[in-house]
């Protein structure tokens, strides 16, 4: 398996992805990093991230699945509203790969449009709610959904509970 986890280029969750580079790394599953910089990435905490390859030149064929990594830049840099972000998406869901989305990253899927009728672990804040609800979610308080190929998790204390029920559910291995 062989996953692209996409951060925004600025205020990502530095936990998210820790959180995240280690369950891949601890259940051996390769992964590349993109973002729309080729420049570092750098998260809400000071980590630093050189994405392996720029979104732009992502080739889906080559992944099995793709994770949205939450942070403030998600709203301040609108990454929402950036067309070839959202294609992307798309095309991974046009062809059943897996999309996972942490947090306020779930915006991503509404705008894409890839959420109809699926259920979606949305976090507590008025503006994801709206969002999910509009491109017909379901939106849920649980602390992760997996709703066919989308898999929606919201941070936080648990968060490492829910990543490691999301691979046993989905028999990552």
């Amino acid at each position: 398996m062989h996953m692209l986890i996409f951060l925004p280029p600025t205020d990502f969750h530095d936990e998210s992805l820790s959180m995240l580079r280690l369950f891949f790394d601890r259940w051996e599953i390769k992964y590349s990093i993109t973002s729309y910089t080729s420049k570092q990435c750098t998260g809400k905490h000071g980590a630093t991230v050189k994405p392996d390859i720029h979104t732009a030149a992502v080739d889906s064929t080559q992944y099995d699945g793709i994770v949205f990594i939450d942070g403030d830049s998600i709203d301040s840099a609108k990454l929402y509203d950036f067309r070839p972000l959202l294609d992307l998406t798309m095309l991974f869901d046009r062809n059943g790969k897996q999309i996972w989305a942490i947090g306020n990253s779930v915006k991503i899927l509404a705008r894409a449009n890839v959420i109809k009728g699926k259920k979606v672990a949305v976090p507590k804040n008025e503006e994801s709610v709206r969002l999910v609800s509009l491109f017909h979610g379901e939106p849920s308080s649980s602390e992760f959904e997996i709703s066919g190929n989308i898999v929606t998790i919201n941070p936080g204390a648990n968060m490492e509970s829910s990543i490691n029920s999301i691979f046993e559910k989905l028999n990552i291995k």
